[in-house]
């Protein structure tokens, strides 16, 4: 069974869910998967439009090939340290972000999504766990269909849920 792998920690007074995945390649390789839109496809989804408008079009083509696009607003972005955006749902919009710190054994890549009021940490935490580890596969050449949704949830939906702000 998967483990859970995440934690809610506060920065700026705010709840973050936060996760980590260790890669043995460069911060500008990993930096690709994460923002290089076809890379990105092969284990989340496909972004379009102009980054340096500062807004693009999000497509999760993981859950449905034809996904509804939504609008992301790009706060930050940094090669190939941080980034952090914002989803365009409304009074349910997510923060997200992540940064990538290389040392001499590779990559570590830390996610991060700020925490609303009452948002269902039990079903958020395991979809990320997921999605991260799609991303693992991808980048290791492997065919993300071999990670399953049902070894992330429910499998850890009690153990996210408990991590509840």
């Amino acid at each position: 069974m998967t483990q859970i792998r995440g934690t809610v920690t506060r920065i700026d007074g705010r709840p973050n869910l936060i996760l980590t995945r260790h890669f043995a390649a460069s911060a500008a390789e990993i930096w690709r998967e994460l923002t290089v839109s076809d890379r990105l496809e092969r284990w989340i989804g496909r972004w379009e439009g102009d980054p340096a408008s500062g807004t693009v079009d999000f497509f999760m083509t993981a859950e449905s090939a034809d996904a509804t696009a939504e609008q992301y607003a790009i706060l930050e972005c940094d090669p190939p340290r941080r980034f952090a955006g914002d989803t365009s749902m409304g009074a349910g919009a997510w923060h997200l972000w992540f940064e990538l710190h290389e040392d001499a054994a590779g990559t570590t890549l830390t996610f991060g999504q700020r925490l609303n009021p009452g948002e269902d940490v039990g079903s958020i935490g395991p979809g990320w766990e997921y999605y991260l580890d799609r991303l693992v596969a991808a980048h290791d050449g492997k065919d993300v269909a071999t990670v399953a949704w049902d070894d992330y949830y429910p499998a850890l939906k009690d153990a996210y849920q408990a991590l509840a702000p």
